[in-house]
């Protein structure tokens, strides 16, 4: 139970810099979700947006914080 309260800490550590990295320079990140290989369709009525590309790159980014992290832990 130890174990799971330091994760919960660290978590919502991780979730508070992200927030204010976000909202700090929210202007610097406007490419992001609009990238080439991103499918966005319009039509009259629908709207539909996959952002496959975007979802990649955070797939790796967050792959790679998971390695180094078990890495030194």
């Amino acid at each position: 139970m130890n174990n799971t309260g330091k994760i919960l800490i660290i978590v919502g550590l991780v979730l508070v810099v992200a927030g204010l990295i976000i909202w700090l320079a929210g202007d610097k990140f406007n490419w992001f979700g609009r990238l080439p290989g991103d499918i966005k369709i319009e039509r009259e009525n629908t709207r539909f947006y996959f952002p496959i590309t975007t979802m990649i790159i955070l797939s790796i980014l967050v792959s790679g914080i998971m390695w180094i992290i078990r890495k030194f832990f």
